[in-house]
């Protein structure tokens, strides 16, 4: 299937902002997510992707369909390295080669140093992005258990 990795314009913030929707109800099976008095989830950094440069947000389309996003941080690391900060590929299209491809697009726009952390609670992270770090890096894969808001885990790797 044919995936692509496509920039959100800021007039596409809207249809960004429902696909968090999905991403946030999809992981309050995870964590305990608190719905606004509008019956929707908050999420306080959407603006920020559309004034800070050190923060990219993509939309993830497959065979020509709208399927996820991807949103990545340049600022989280003083060293200039590039975190996922979310990344969401809708029900429809899991389990297909959608999120993998769009993860190594995602890398390959910023050849470096790369982090992300998972939740310890969410196994189907804990299988995924080891397995998708170890086929993009150069080099090894460093895994530490960070213990910040939530238990989580860190995978710090290069690629390009």
């Amino acid at each position: 299937m044919d995936v692509e990795l496509l920039a959100v314009a800021e007039a596409d913030k809207p249809v960004l902002a429902n696909l968090i929707q999905l991403y946030q109800h999809d992981f309050s099976e995870i964590r305990e997510l608190p719905l606004t008095r509008h019956g929707t989830f908050g999420y306080s950094y959407l603006d920020h992707y559309f004034t800070e440069q050190t923060r990219e947000a993509y939309f993830i389309e497959a065979g020509g369909e709208l399927a996820g996003f991807a949103l990545a941080r340049g600022d989280v690391d003083p060293d200039g390295s590039w975190n996922v900060a979310e990344f969401f590929v809708a029900r429809g299209h899991r389990r297909k080669g959608v999120a993998r491809e769009a993860a190594r697009l995602l890398f390959a726009r910023h050849p470096g140093v790369w982090t992300l952390n998972f939740d310890h609670a969410n196994t189907a992270a804990a299988a995924f992005w080891p397995s998708v770090t170890a086929s993009v890096a150069t080099g090894p894969v460093e895994e530490v258990d960070v213990f910040e808001e939530v238990p989580c885990t860190r995978l710090r790797f290069r690629v390009g």
